[in-house]
């Protein structure tokens, strides 16, 4: 006979699966597992939502899931929740150079903050449509980086959002192509980071969200991804004007990433990958602000390498754009006549992770966000992290990191213009060191 699966929600009962129930408790349990319709994948979820690995290939990490026979349930459901406690010390009043939090006096105020908090959350819902198409949506709460006004406890930033959604048509059985289309992460730059928590500096300079739609090639080692991205200034790190707007009415810009992963042996590889990009953010004008339009797009391009040997894992990265930043050419308020001549924008990162048992890593990464001359106050904004990661279980981990930032450059208003007198909040000699510990559990 057949039995409905019931599980109760509040007041309402939500149908989980519908299964045969025989005598033969094999054939059951087969019958089960063919028709079975939610399902969840502590693992996968983990994967799929963190923030610091896999962040221009998630579409692939799906495939390849998929291909491993992970993901044959017609929904699979999970999430995550990132809770942080943390001190942080600046030597300038109300500036702390740390990203993984908004800079701004909203957030941080005087020389000491500290802080135990929700971070982030996150609820991802796959959907396998067909074999071959499948649909994906997540949803974020962020109060810590959300850009919405007042401070963590203002109802502005505590709202949730789809952070990306996307249908997806691939199957790596049948072929190495895949496409997707919807809001996803820009294929440009690794901008993966070996720090349990903290992103890098190339993260927060370059990687981009936006809508759009992808190519993706896979086979042998190669991966080659393509994106025509939506114009206008996007979610995050690419923007090319429309009609001298950042109104997003059509697709104007782009990027191309392409890395071969060479397998040394059973416990090592090497992967050599480049990037393009047709319009990355640093083309505004002064006063430089996310949502303001430029008069014209900069390109960019990204080189990367990422080596596995054996219990050592390294990463190095370096992007920069081709044309000069505009907004970074400001007159020097210390010398009359003078200005601070436009530069090129760059990030460079590298870093190392070494696992000192199979549930146990220690890491150490450096990064930097280089956008001014020599003694600019927006000069550059240095970040070293050290890390101890450790996995209870291989969706749940504890870490702690110690961290130090040399400079405040933050993106909005780099260079003035949120002042009356228009000078610059950025300063190259401010200082923020910070100790911090946390727990990052999917389910």
């Amino acid at each position: 006979m057949l039995v409905a699966l019931m599980a109760a929600q509040g007041d309402d009962l939500v149908r989980v699966e519908t299964v045969a129930v025989t005598e033969d408790s094999a054939s059951s349990e087969a019958v089960q597992e063919e028709t079975r319709f939610v399902g969840l994948n502590s693992s996968y979820t983990y994967d799929i939502l963190d923030h610091a690995e896999n962040v221009t290939t998630k579409q692939l990490l799906q495939l390849k899931t998929m291909q491993a026979g992970e993901l044959d349930d017609r929904l699979t459901l999970g999430g995550q929740i990132t809770a942080i406690a943390d001190y942080q010390r600046s030597n300038r009043e109300d500036k702390f150079g740390y990203l993984m939090r908004n800079p701004t006096s909203a957030n941080q105020i005087g020389k000491d903050v500290s802080e135990a908090v929700i971070h982030s959350a996150n609820w991802q819902t796959t959907a396998r449509l067909t074999d071959d198409l499948t649909a994906y949506v997540e949803l974020l709460y962020n109060p810590e980086q959300n850009f919405g006004s007042g401070t963590i406890t203002s109802i502005g930033r505590n709202l949730t959002q789809i952070r990306r959604g996307y249908l997806l048509w691939g199957n790596l059985d049948k072929s190495p192509l895949y496409a997707a289309i919807g809001k996803m992460d820009v294929p440009f730059g690794l901008n993966d980071t070996v720090s349990p928590f903290t992103n890098s500096t190339v993260w927060h300079s370059f990687a981009g969200l936006a809508y759009g739609a992808k190519l993706g090639y896979f086979n042998n080692g190669l991966l080659v991804q393509a994106m025509a991205v939506q114009g206008g200034a996007q979610f995050q790190a690419a923007n090319v004007p429309v009609n001298d707007t950042s109104v997003p009415s059509r697709i104007n810009n782009f990027a191309i990433d392409a890395n071969y992963t060479s397998v040394i042996d059973d416990t090592s590889s090497l992967m050599v990958g480049s990037s393009y990009e047709a319009g990355s953010p640093y083309c505004q004008d002064y006063p430089i602000f996310h949502f303001n339009p430029c008069t014209d797009n900069n390109p960019a391009y990204s080189i990367y390498t990422k080596g596995v040997f054996d219990k050592l894992t390294v990463i190095a990265e370096y992007a920069q754009t081709l044309d000069e930043w505009p907004g970074t050419q400001v007159p020097d308020p210390t010398r009359p006549l003078s200005v601070f001549e436009a530069e090129k924008t760059k990030s460079w990162g590298v870093g190392g992770r070494y696992a000192l048992r199979d549930d146990l890593d220690a890491s150490f990464e450096f990064s930097t966000f280089v956008a001014g001359p020599d003694d600019a106050p927006w000069e550059r904004q240095n970040q070293w992290v050290a890390g101890l990661s450790y996995d209870l279980v291989d969706h749940v981990n504890l870490f702690g990191e110690l961290t130090h930032v040399d400079g405040f450059a933050p993106l909005n208003f780099l260079t003035g213009g949120n002042f009356d007198d228009g000078s610059t909040w950025s300063d190259r000699d401010a200082t923020t060191d910070l100790i911090l510990l946390g727990i990052q559990a999917a389910f």
